[in-house]
């Protein structure tokens, strides 16, 4: 037998050791270890995704001499408190989607986890890791609609990494095992059999991929090669979605859905970033930049937003936290000071911290006047940014086929006085029949808050606007004494017009609106100019009417054609769609004709209380 060397021994006995203390550990840190590829630059230790510690740590110490931030903690702190005393989240399916449970857990692991981490109240930690050991034992997380998936995997994602290093190795598991189970693994699935919403251009695209990232990262030191494909999954996917910001940041889909789009933009980039020190050149994209701009913009002194695109009743801006981190990505000051601003009389979320930026002013120095151009264009115009009761006009143009899209070519809404005069019921109840089917003879057209009758558009023939129609802005100008834009929307009307075109103009020194709708009709018809709103309707005489709401009065003139008469009526309808209770709709119409006619209306808000009594020649848009 062959003797062994004293420098045998000593190479058995530090393999030994190496191998009985590796065993022995207890606190299961990650080994330091090299990944190559998409994993090459990976952050091993947790938390890396979104909030680090070193950010963290910033935090606390900005927070004790920052009172704005420090308001915003103990508004989370305080939704922590009330989320400890919630019952179990429940596996229960409403219509197709378990989408309120799983943004439920979302909202609750964020809080208890960030109250955690800031404040080390045990009853925090155990609420957020109760709440994830729940939905981990459920069935399923609803893949036949995977934005459950997706919503469900980053929640559990953001609590694994952020409470990594409290949990023991037996609770770490329980989770973890959860995440693949019935998030990533569903998410390999998916991209397997080439999920449609990979490449869609809209919110699905970023919620999906950017919820199946965000587990990927999570565990992606432990399970590196599932990680890897998820990624890179992602990665192919997300551009298509993004590249829809462009070319200068409106979202197609509306406000609304641009606020659940972003968000997850943000989420996805951010964690990313955190995780692998790359966004991989997905910030670069047309639009990106100025998408910010895009809410502030839209929403009105009023706070209500332009309502396009299934928003829902009445929304208001939310404050929303993706501007945040445009604002800190962009360099854009103004747009996080606009949302620290609305955050004065607002709930402060996670996000707001996470991406905080000290404010730079109280008020907004933007242009009064702006044009965004895109699939659904859109034009803005406003008196002041720092008075709430100053004059707003949004108004669209865009294509009848967007997804969500209403028979809505040339919607617009106004504010003044504090008040929104005209506005947009907005969505219906998407558990309808047919809800969301867009060919000519789908029963959506026939649901009054998405069919043109509802609308602040023109009605010809008492049909609605083309399923298919186009439209686009065909002139515009900003930043001028009078402010106005022009519509070209012939396809929405081309079954009795030969030519549609809409003008918007701000004049009086920006206190009043005209709307101008020239029309070549091909074939007799009636012309009804609409708007809906939530005033009182007096009809001073056929051409004249108050509206009055809130203590405030608006006066319109028909000012073209004489024979146009004012109807007033109700936008009440009957379950089980919305009933829209105590809505008006107020009605220019014209006699029936055919030729060239021009409907032109002077919207008057009666400033200081006064009757205004503002007057002005017609002219030709052609000539605008």
């Amino acid at each position: 037998m062959k003797k062994i060397s004293n420098w045998h021994l000593l190479y058995f006995t530090v393999i030994f050791l190496v191998f009985f203390n590796s065993s022995c550990k207890h606190d299961d840190t990650p080994q330091k270890v090299s990944f190559s590829g998409i994993l090459s630059t990976l952050q091993i230790d947790h938390p890396r995704l979104l909030l680090t510690d070193a950010r963290l740590k910033e935090l606390k110490t900005l927070s004790l001499t920052d009172t704005r931030l420090k308001k915003y903690v103990n508004d989370v702190l305080a939704q922590a408190e009330k989320d400890l005393t919630k019952a179990p989240i429940q596996h229960i399916l409403i219509g197709p989607r378990l989408l309120d449970k799983s943004r439920e857990c979302l909202s609750r692991v964020y809080n208890l986890a960030f109250a955690y981490r800031w404040t080390g109240d045990p009853r925090c930690y155990k609420g957020a890791v109760d709440n994830m050991k729940t939905v981990c034992a459920f069935a399923d997380w609803n893949p036949s609609h995977f934005l459950d998936v997706a919503e469900m995997t980053h929640a559990v994602a953001i609590g694994y990494d952020w409470l990594y290093n409290y949990m023991d190795q037996q609770t770490r598991e329980t989770i973890k095992s959860g995440l693949l189970k019935l998030g990533l693994a569903e998410g390999k699935k998916a991209y397997l059999s080439n999920a449609w919403w990979k490449t869609s251009t809209f919110n699905w695209n970023q919620v999906c991929n950017s919820g199946l990232l965000i587990g990927a990262l999570a565990v992606a030191e432990s399970n590196p090669v599932d990680a890897s494909n998820i990624l890179t999954n992602a990665l192919q996917g997300l551009p298509y979605a993004l590249k829809s910001y462009g070319p200068d940041g409106v979202w197609e889909e509306g406000p609304g859905y641009w606020d659940y789009a972003t968000d997850y933009t943000a989420y996805g980039l951010s964690a990313l970033q955190t995780a692998l020190d790359s966004t991989f050149n997905l910030t670069k994209y047309d639009g990106m930049p100025e998408t910010g701009y895009f809410p502030v913009y839209a929403s009105g002194p009023t706070g209500y937003m332009l309502n396009y695109a299934d928003v829902g009743d009445f929304s208001k801006l939310s404050a929303p936290h993706a501007c945040m981190w445009l604002s800190s990505v962009y360099h854009e000051n103004q747009i996080s000071d606009f949302i620290e601003n609305q955050l004065n009389t607002r709930t402060a979320n996670v996000f707001h911290i996470i991406w905080y930026q000290p404010n730079t002013s109280s008020s907004l120095n933007c242009d009064l006047d702006r044009y965004f151009d895109g699939k659904v264009p859109l034009f803005f115009s406003r008196s002041s940014w720092n008075d709430p009761n100053a004059l707003f006009l949004g108004a669209k143009a865009g294509y009848n086929q967007v997804n969500h899209g209403h028979l809505d070519l040339g919607n617009f809404e106004m504010d003044a006085l504090g008040v929104r005069w005209v506005r947009d019921l907005g969505s219906d109840d998407y558990n309808l029949p047919d809800y969301f089917g867009m060919s000519a003879t789908s029963l959506r057209w026939t649901y009054y808050r998405l069919n043109s009758f509802s609308h602040n558009v023109p009605v010809l023939g008492n049909k609605n606007q083309n399923v298919y129609a186009t439209s686009n802005f065909i002139k515009h100008a900003t930043g001028v004494a009078e402010p106005f834009a022009i519509i070209d929307f012939t396809s929405a009307y081309k079954d009795f017009a030969s030519s549609a075109q809409r003008g918007f103009k701000v004049v009086d020194n920006r206190k009043a609106i005209l709307v101008q709708d020239e029309f070549t009709l091909s074939k007799a018809c009636e012309v009804s100019w609409g708007i809906t709103t939530d005033a009182t309707i007096v009809l001073v005489n056929s051409q004249q009417a108050v509206l009055t709401l809130k203590g405030q009065k608006m006066t319109l003139k028909i000012l073209s054609p004489s024979d146009a008469s004012f109807t007033a009526g109700s936008a009440q309808q009957a379950a089980p769609q919305k009933e829209n209770l105590g809505v008006q709709r107020l009605w220019a119409k014209t006699n029936a004709a055919a030729g060239k006619i021009t409907v032109a209306i002077l919207m008057l808000p009666q400033w200081s209380g006064t009757e205004n009594n503002f007057s002005m020649d017609i002219t030709p848009l052609s000539a605008w």
